[in-house]
């Protein structure tokens, strides 16, 4: 199947969770972990900060039983704006396929927004110049097993704090 990568994807959810709480998912690692691919991220959000998601010990026994290699880092880059609980934009890279470590750093922007009924999440990445990675993260390898990409990733994170259990059931 061929499929054509947008270089600019936004994806919107709604969660019932006011923002403080999407905002915590977002950048604690005692969250990050718990939903979509995992890792743990911890962000220092002054603008050029570094920041790393390491992989939590299931995802690195999950790639040796796989028999691909983990690495210490599976994704990198840097804070160029942080406004809590409202917007967080980062530099972002994935290093755990070096094609796709190659392609470089794309621009990553979370915007949460508090609505009647709890809070809107958009996710915009900018992907110019990345289209594997682009293919990756909207989830056109899904099939291949490489995952549901953002779609999957957001589903994960709102099944979670609306629920307390993720698409896989677990807590």
């Amino acid at each position: 199947m061929t499929h054509t990568a947008v270089t600019t994807q936004v994806y919107r959810i709604y969660i019932k969770a006011d923002a403080q709480r999407v905002w915590d998912a977002i950048i604690k690692p005692e969250w990050t972990d718990r939903y979509g691919y995992g890792g743990l991220t911890d962000y220092d959000l002054t603008p050029g900060a570094k920041f790393a998601t390491r992989p939590s010990e299931s995802m690195i026994k999950a790639s040796q039983e796989m028999g691909f290699p983990c690495p210490d880092v599976i994704i990198d880059g840097e804070v160029v704006a942080a406004d809590p609980p409202r917007r967080l934009v980062l530099s972002w890279r994935m290093l755990m396929d070096p094609g796709v470590a190659e392609e470089g750093f794309t621009r990553l922007t979370y915007e949460i927004a508090e609505t009647a009924n709890g809070t809107k999440l958009t996710v915009i990445h900018e992907l110019d110049n990345a289209p594997k990675l682009a293919e990756m993260v909207a989830g056109a390898n899904e099939d291949e097993g490489a995952g549901g990409g953002w779609p999957w990733i957001l589903s994960d994170l709102k099944s979670l704090l609306e629920t307390g259990k993720t698409l896989a059931g677990q807590s």
